[in-house]
């Protein structure tokens, strides 16, 4: 059952919605470990560090999401769960990035 991606991925969802941000981060750890190079799994990551406040882990998955492709750049910069991180300095870098890519659009 643990390898069974789309039931997980649904799991960590629903743990999210509930508020239940530390069961939703075991998740999405599992997650990246089953699907190293799937940009979503790593940006779904990145949201639930920036939960927990693990803003440094947050910032290195989101970087890991952009390296491996996910491109959604308007939903980044509004996405309720990387609230904590946009509050933090290091969230600047991805501001950078951001800039970078979607100049070279």
């Amino acid at each position: 059952m643990w390898n069974y991606v789309e039931a997980l991925q649904l799991l960590g969802d629903n743990y999210t919605r509930r508020g239940r941000f530390r069961d939703g981060l075991k998740v999405d750890n599992r997650l990246a470990r089953l699907c190293p190079g799937d940009p979503l799994v790593h940006y779904n990551l990145a949201c639930s560090y920036s939960l927990t406040g693990e803003f440094r882990r947050s910032y290195n998955s989101l970087k890991k999401a952009l390296q491996y492709g996910y491109g959604d750049f308007n939903w980044l910069r509004q996405d309720p769960d990387l609230e904590p991180l946009r509050g933090q300095p290091i969230y600047a870098r991805i501001k950078e990035e951001l800039v970078r890519r979607e100049g070279a659009v």
